[in-house]
């Protein structure tokens, strides 16, 4: 369809006398030409009436792209101050306060129930942007998202229906797809608005997100006969449909209401390395049965100096594997990730990331953070990509009952790539599947310390449970280093001496 023309007259009365707003009218007519949706209310009903008393069979030379599903992205060009007749020359555009609605002297429209009236002046534009400005987000760029209620999909099918018959009498079709979706035509009336306020283009792919909800409570009843709304109406038959809802639908004392304002911004990421010195800290909060057993973590540690800096709603901890609380994890340290969840500030450079760093490592003696940095989503995808296929190095402090020699555990240094099979240790049982594991110790190194103690080196699989190689968890692991050596052994302390792992390097 290339304009609105004459045999659209029909369409358009149709609509207006059963009370349907302009830019309705156009969204039935498909036109699709966003710079016509955005010119004054006023200016829009003014132009319908007076083509509607005009007897020029030219037409009213409104340019209407073709239009099966129009995009929001494309751009188009504005037809030169239209024509002559009747139309839009030199109006002004709907973001013009002179131009704004009057409520007392506008007829509720019966298909959107107002959101393309009221809603597009710029009295409503500046409340969201007061709204989006005062909660403080950093952002390059916007994607705007709107809420309707359900009844506006069953309103529009019943003008749809009455328009679809109107048509028919003319020897003419409309599919439903063919009509101007509302959220469409709202999203090109209300992006220029708001990226001329907020100082920011309007952008689909932006972590941005500022949404609208509305409601009308006045027509709240009257989707009550469909329980699942659109699917509802994608299989009623017309004739049904029309038993149960009026065509054309009627028309609401009230407009809607818009019920949130709200803005989201996309998570942000934040990555490094952390070693813990302390052997009472768990790496996240310990709480059994709504109790707490420690007052902090390496988790809280961190997090809390984050979510300060970048005014995040929440936080999601992730780690490359964990250290028990009493294990204390050394060497390069354990990768780690932070997910931010709505931040205000997402901006940080990387001085402002390293002061960051120390302000963590200032806090407190427990622990230590290094290579503090913003990263990527698939970043902390890499993080947990190989686990089960990375290689741990451990150092353990080990005790015996039976008193040793240096010579009677020279033996394990000569040991390579010792398979264990290690079932679910029981310190672990009440949240870990039972299960046979097999894992391996790739190599070992003693340390004599005395007659009953001896440090041992290991370099083994990720997953092997240390604490259970060492006294073997009364024989769930098998071997063990108390079998291996024929006496009864138990582990004093374990640290973590290197936590390597497919991760970001510092700078990417």
């Amino acid at each position: 369809m290339s304009s609105l023309t004459e045999k659209d007259k029909p369409i358009v009365q149709l609509l207006l006398n059963t009370g349907t707003c302009p830019r309705c009218i156009f969204r039935f007519c498909r036109v699709g030409s966003q710079t016509l949706y955005r010119h004054p209310y006023k200016d829009l009903t003014e132009f319908l009436k007076n083509n509607q008393q005009q007897e020029d069979a030219a037409g009213f030379g409104i340019v209407d792209p073709p239009c099966k599903r129009i995009r929001l992205e494309h751009t188009e060009e504005v037809p030169d101050d239209l024509n002559q007749n009747g139309v839009l020359k030199h109006v002004p555009l709907v973001n013009d306060d002179s131009a704004a609605v009057e409520n007392s002297t506008v007829e509720v429209c019966n298909v959107c129930l107002g959101i393309l009236q009221e809603f597009c002046e710029a009295d409503f534009v500046k409340r969201v942007c007061e709204k989006v400005k005062s909660a403080d987000y950093q952002f390059t760029s916007f994607v705007f998202s709107v809420s309707l209620p359900p009844q506006l999909s069953v309103r529009e099918r019943a003008a749809w229906l009455l328009v679809k018959q109107e048509m028919g009498k003319l020897g003419l079709s409309l599919a439903k797809d063919d009509i101007v979706q509302l959220k469409e035509a709202y999203k090109w009336i209300i992006h220029p608005q708001l990226s001329e306020e907020l100082g920011v283009p309007a952008d689909g792919k932006s972590l941005f997100e500022v949404s609208v909800v509305f409601a009308h409570p006045e027509t709240d009843e009257e989707c009550r006969f469909l329980m699942a709304v659109m699917k509802a109406l994608e299989k009623i038959k017309e004739e049904d449909f029309l038993k149960h809802f009026p065509c054309p639908p009627c028309s609401p004392k009230n407009l809607c209401v818009a019920l949130e304002i709200q803005c989201n911004n996309g998570a942000v990421f934040v990555a490094g390395r952390y070693n813990k010195y302390s052997r009472n800290l768990p790496q996240t909060p310990w709480i059994i049965d709504g109790e707490r057993k420690l007052e902090s973590s390496v988790e809280e540690l961190i997090s809390e100096h984050l979510m300060a800096e970048f005014k995040a709603d929440s936080f999601n901890f992730s780690s490359s594997g964990r250290e028990d609380v009493d294990v204390r994890t050394l060497g390069n340290g354990r990768p780690f990730a932070i997910e931010l969840v709505n931040p205000r500030r997402i901006h940080f450079t990387a001085e402002e990331m390293k002061e960051l760093q120390q302000t963590i490592n200032n806090s407190s003696d427990k622990i230590r953070v290094r290579d503090l940095q913003l990263v990527t989503r698939s970043a902390i995808g890499r993080m947990k990509e190989g686990e089960e296929e990375k290689t741990k190095t451990y150092s353990a402090l080990v005790w015996t009952d039976k008193a040793i020699q240096k010579e009677d555990i020279a033996f394990l240094d000569d040991i390579k790539e010792l398979k264990l099979d290690q079932k679910t240790p029981l310190r672990v049982l009440h949240r870990r599947p039972l299960a046979v594991r097999c894992r391996i110790i790739h190599t070992m190194k003693s340390e004599y310390i005395d007659e009953h103690h001896f440090r041992l080196h290991l370099k083994t699989q990720a997953g092997t449970y240390i604490k259970e190689f060492v006294h073997g968890d009364f024989g769930r692991t098998k071997p063990n280093i108390g079998s291996l050596l024929n006496r009864t052994a138990d582990i004093l302390e374990l640290d973590v001496e290197v936590s390597s792992s497919l991760f970001i390097c510092p700078g990417n």
